[in-house]
């Protein structure tokens, strides 16, 4: 099968906004080619010790989206060009021209875990099923993780931010609720660090499968994680299976313009003295994180940052 490439000419200044915005209206997988230099940690994942010269970053980034044959692109393209102009209401998105051509099919399966390797979040090794630990990380706390097709690695600056929230909240036997659960990453972290149950939502029936793999790799038993498919921001049905003021800890890794109208509805699943960790926010929206978090009657506990997101952590008194 071929597939149709879609190349958005950018600045690399914007090209975490426009993959997040392309998330948004449903373009996922964004491929991205910049001459940026690699930072330290990116040459330590590649296990290269020196690395060849490339061209000067001359600031422009290439995004490549794929549509298959017979997705509507009039319709994505519409709302891909919509999105762009509003971006540049507001940043500097350089020439944010689409481009069109078609690729032979790949294995679009298997050929990203060339580039997924393991790695730490602080003290936590994150190995994904095609790697051998270490003998001298054996007794380390080791999470098994394959993202799949659909989600993140948890390399991932958003990922490790809630990662070492997580850290400093859990405590055993406390309830999880992790909302756009995803490969499972975070539910399968708070278990680890001694949480008794966690439930997790996500709009992708992929996730499913994908928690359930991560949750064997991990010997999690299955009573202890529970996947559930739906839209907990309107779907009361969805609302009354996760089930209300029974959380410790509500964890949400999504994106700014969800977390908008996700916080007054969860604010119901939470118990009194629970704690709200969000991220998956770029610096240039805190603010409006941190607004919807005080109006739902939250108090704000800490931010933390990496690179260009934040993290918001808040607690219901």
């Amino acid at each position: 099968m071929k597939w149709n490439r879609f190349t958005i000419k950018t600045k690399t200044d914007a090209e975490d906004m426009i993959i997040c915005t392309l998330a948004e209206i449903g373009v996922e997988g964004a491929e991205i080619q910049d001459h940026q230099p690699l930072t330290e940690e990116d040459k330590a994942q590649m296990f290269v010790d020196i690395m060849p010269e490339g061209p000067a970053d001359d600031g422009i980034a290439y995004l490549n989206f794929y549509l298959e044959e017979d997705a509507d692109k009039e319709s994505i393209l519409r709302d891909v060009r919509n999105a762009l102009e509003e971006l540049r209401t507001f940043m500097d998105i350089g020439e944010g021209t689409i481009e069109e051509s078609e690729t032979e099919d790949k294995d679009w399966i298997n050929n990203w875990k060339e580039f997924f390797h393991q790695f730490y979040v602080d003290d936590i090794l994150i190995v994904p099923s095609w790697e051998e630990i270490k003998e001298e990380d054996k007794d380390k706390m080791i999470l098994h993780i394959d993202p799949g097709t659909a989600f993140g690695t948890g390399m991932h600056e958003t990922t490790q931010l809630v990662i070492r929230q997580l850290k400093k909240y859990v405590r055993p036997g406390i309830e999880l609720l992790d909302v756009g659960t995803g490969s499972g990453i975070l539910g399968i972290t708070a278990l680890k660090l001694g949480a008794g149950h966690v439930v997790g939502t996500d709009l992708d029936p992929c996730a499913v499968p994908a928690v359930q793999d991560n949750k064997e790799a991990n010997q999690i038993v299955d009573e202890t994680f529970d996947m559930m498919i739906g839209n907990i921001i309107d779907d009361k049905e969805v609302q009354d299976q996760v089930g209300y003021e029974k959380y410790d800890i509500v964890a949400a890794n999504i994106l700014a313009d969800v977390l908008v109208p996700l916080t007054p509805v969860i604010v119901h699943q939470m118990k009194k003295g629970a704690y709200y960790i969000t991220s998956g926010i770029l610096d240039v929206k805190e603010d409006v994180v941190k607004k919807a978090v005080q109006k739902a009657g939250l108090t704000l506990v800490e931010v933390t940052r990496q690179g260009e997101w934040v993290c918001v952590t808040a607690r219901k008194d």
